[in-house]
């Protein structure tokens, strides 16, 4: 059950290219907006009662706050990535991060890297090199590839953080003050409302800001880091399967034979280790 929280969460997670693309306002305009949306929904649902015993107390609050900094830098670079690249460029090199998670948390969490996990992310790395063709970068996409893998070490540090720290917090709580600082961060720089664009605040604000992140925290919660990091490569998947709806970014054949190896790594991932 706690991964069909994380595999609806990158669902949802897998649409936010196309708004992106759609809303037609500079990326800190529509991240801001897009946050004070949540912030208010989120901010009705814990004014009740049974939340308020949830609130941390000050000392505790430095946790959501680097939450919410490693967030802002995740979110702003992803989103540059989507502007100044394909989709499939953008998600793909976002995807980066189950290689670095995996390096990374024996060091931080103390999890064992198993035999299934390295044969996973080997799988599913190969599918990401075959999709992007060896990293081969078109004239104007440089800097979007770039933004793009940064994200993947911003998003590596957010899975680790969350495993960490995510079981001291209610998952809707750590959600409201992460964003709160990203709207801190990004209040002096904004100066019009965009009406035109109001549908792309209610949706991000509602869905990818509040719904996916609360599905999000409470798969990670009982789920490895490891694990929770290659789901995440489902993500690839649907965003270009969204492109070719919305967008008409027909994927190659690279993309397609790389996709179904992501797909073949996460089924593995969801396989007992004894059946491997």
């Amino acid at each position: 059950m706690a991964s069909l929280y994380i595999l609806s969460a990158i669902f949802l997670w897998s649409s936010l290219g196309i708004v992106v693309r759609l809303s037609g306002v500079p990326i800190h305009i529509l991240i801001f907006y897009a946050v004070i949306v949540a912030l208010i929904v989120q901010g009705i649902i814990l004014s009740h009662k049974n939340y308020r015993k949830d609130i941390p107390d000050l000392k505790k609050l430095r946790y959501p706050v680097f939450l919410g900094i490693i967030s802002f830098l995740n979110t702003f670079t992803y989103f540059y990535a989507f502007r100044y690249t394909t989709i499939a460029n953008a998600v793909l090199t976002h995807y980066t991060a189950p290689v670095i998670v995996a390096f990374l948390a024996p060091f931080f969490l103390k999890e064992p890297i198993t035999k299934k996990i390295i044969a996973v992310v080997v799988i599913a790395s190969a599918g990401l090199w075959i999709m992007l063709d060896g990293f081969t970068v078109k004239e104007g996409h440089a800097a979007g590839i770039i933004a793009g893998i940064f994200s993947g070490f911003t998003y590596a540090a957010i899975v680790i953080f969350l495993r960490i720290y995510s079981k001291d917090f209610n998952p809707l709580v750590m959600n409201f003050f992460a964003n709160s600082v990203i709207a801190i961060i990004l209040a002096p720089f904004v100066r019009e409302f965009p009406l035109h664009a109001l549908w792309s605040f209610l949706v991000m604000g509602i869905v990818h800001s509040t719904i996916a992140p609360i599905l999000y925290y409470k798969g990670v919660q009982k789920v490895t880091a490891n694990r929770t990091a290659v789901l995440g490569y489902f993500e690839p998947v649907s965003a270009i399967i969204f492109s070719m709806i919305f967008l008409n970014e027909l994927p190659g054949i690279n993309s397609i034979i790389g996709g179904i190896l992501i797909l073949f790594s996460g089924y593995l991932t969801l396989k007992p280790e004894r059946s491997f």
